[in-house]
């Protein structure tokens, strides 16, 4: 099994509208770790790692998104997994 481990960056209408707290649920059904955060630019960003297959229906999932989200357009850099993470958490800017 292929572990993966990518950055995204998620534009559109994507604050306000549940993107993260779903986005948490959906990595979470599928068995992915990491994390994802409110931009100040009002974009969203999570990392996310896990089986290649569960990362690539999260990226998917991430292109739509929540019923209210307006996805733009979903930036994916690919990174080296670290194992950091042992869930799939909401983080806040500081």
């Amino acid at each position: 099994m292929t572990i993966k481990r990518i950055r995204a960056t998620v534009s559109g209408r994507v604050q306000g509208v549940y993107y993260r707290a779903s986005t948490e649920t959906e990595a979470r059904r599928l068995g992915v770790t990491g994390w994802v955060r409110n931009l100040s630019n009002g974009d969203v960003e999570f990392e996310a790692e896990g089986p290649e297959g569960a990362i690539d229906a999260l990226i998917k999932w991430a292109n739509q998104g929540p019923a209210m989200a307006q996805v733009t357009n979903v930036d994916i850099e690919a990174i080296r997994t670290s194992k950091e993470s042992i869930t799939f958490d909401v983080r806040y800017l500081q």
